[in-house]
């Protein structure tokens, strides 16, 4: 059976929003839903230009970033949100934290075998978290994965504990430092098709509590790994935590210190805190 497209998939999760009430029950998140991707060269290569890695040419050119598969999953993640089973609104959902397993180098050529399903849904204190788990194989192998947690904010009656302030994690020492433009969250949205409207303009991210569009966490995660460099093509596991999001335009500095990361704002506010850990062919 074709797949609907993108945009039409988007438009049913944004007509299903409304309607889903997440702090009531929290459902069995659907089924297991499968396709098949392979990498477009155009938008890889668009991808690399907007998230600061390597043009395809250059070392390690042959082979996609760590995190695209991720963007090559989004029309399966997106159609297990925006169906009727997944219980929290599509519209508003923010990305929280990502773990990424890469068992072997992916080629652009692969042709990857896609599994995506919801691993658990979780009370949060600001709302419900749900965890998406997406499989990527190649030839029946696993070579790929990635467990992202997503959550739909809403009242739950408990009470926040207090605020973190920037300096209960020592900041690592700044590598670089970066001005976001204001647009940054409709450039990323072009090469990986994630419109949420708390991206693109302050008018549609204002209903869901922000006063200004977020970059994607997924951009800032990517860029952070651009910065952070090769990871050769080995396996390893690369997780990250978004601290709090990034409203556009903004300056952040990206620090570093051995196989750890981070995205501070100007305050010295964490944005993004991660590591990348080599599993030494496991």
């Amino acid at each position: 059976m074709p797949r609907p497209p993108l945009p039409l998939t988007l438009l049913k999760g944004a007509f299903l929003s409304p309607l889903k009430h997440p702090g009531t029950g929290h459902g069995n998140g659907g089924p297991r839903l499968r396709d098949r991707a392979r990498a477009t060269p155009g938008r890889a290569d668009a991808y690399r230009r907007v998230c600061g890695f390597a043009p395809t040419g250059e070392p390690p050119g042959d082979t996609l970033p760590l995190p695209y598969p991720h963007v090559l999953a989004f029309p399966l993640t997106t159609r297990l949100m925006a169906a009727r089973a997944f219980p929290l609104p599509l519209l508003g959902l923010v990305h929280t934290s990502i773990e990424v397993v890469r068992h072997r180098a992916l080629r652009p050529t692969d042709d990857l075998g896609l599994t995506a399903y919801v691993e658990k849904l979780a009370p949060h204190r600001r709302g419900t978290e749900a965890t998406l788990t997406v499989e990527a194989t190649v030839d029946g192998t696993i070579a790929w994965e990635s467990r992202s947690t997503y959550l739909a904010r809403h009242e739950t009656g408990a009470t926040a504990p207090p605020r973190q302030g920037p300096g209960d994690e020592p900041p690592l020492p700044v590598e670089a430092r970066w001005r976001l433009a204001a647009g940054l969250g409709r450039r990323y949205a072009a090469v990986s098709g994630d419109r949420n409207p708390i991206h693109l303009h302050p008018l549609t991210a204002r209903p869901f509590g922000f006063p200004r569009p977020i970059a994607h966490g997924m951009w800032t995660f990517a860029r952070c790994l651009a910065e952070y460099g090769p990871t050769g093509t080995e396996p390893v596991r690369v997780t990250a935590r978004f601290r709090a999001p990034v409203l556009l335009p903004a300056t952040v500095t990206y620090g570093r210190r051995g196989q750890h990361f981070e995205l501070r704002d100007s305050t010295g506010r964490p944005h993004v805190r991660g590591r990348v850990e080599p599993l030494g062919g496991r």
